[in-house]
């Protein structure tokens, strides 16, 4: 068993920057599809960023393709979401979650969610 706990998250000024973390004690989480899911007021929690098992290849939404970045550091058992120049419309509970599969976009894919990271971004 595998649970994800998210932390970074925070209040910052449209344009900055915050950096989210992912992390897991008892499980490799190299061996895990990774992914990043948001959720904002009234919306369904929609797809943000993933990295795959073991190749660590990356897929992004179209709405943050050049300002976020998701990586994985194996050393320290640690998958981010780095987060730029960050929109008001970036305002979400932001969730990490593992997959035993290589597909990466869909939430049923992912049986194993962390609680979750509140990301406000004020203009």
């Amino acid at each position: 068993q595998v649970q994800p706990v998210e932390s970074g998250g925070g209040l910052v000024q449209a344009g900055g920057s915050l950096r989210l973390s992912c992390a897991a004690s008892g499980r490799t989480l190299r061996t895990y599809t990774m992914g990043w899911f948001r959720q904002g007021p009234g919306k369904e929690r929609e797809f943000v960023a993933a990295i795959i098992r073991n190749s660590g290849s990356t897929s992004y939404a179209d709405s943050v393709k050049g300002r976020f970045a998701i990586s994985r550091d194996n050393a320290k058992n640690t998958v981010y979401l780095q987060m730029n120049s960050l929109k008001t419309e970036d305002t979400a509970v932001y969730y990490c979650a593992a997959a035993d599969s290589i597909r990466a976009r869909s939430v049923s894919e992912y049986a194993h969610w962390g609680q979750g990271t509140q990301v406000t971004v004020s203009s």
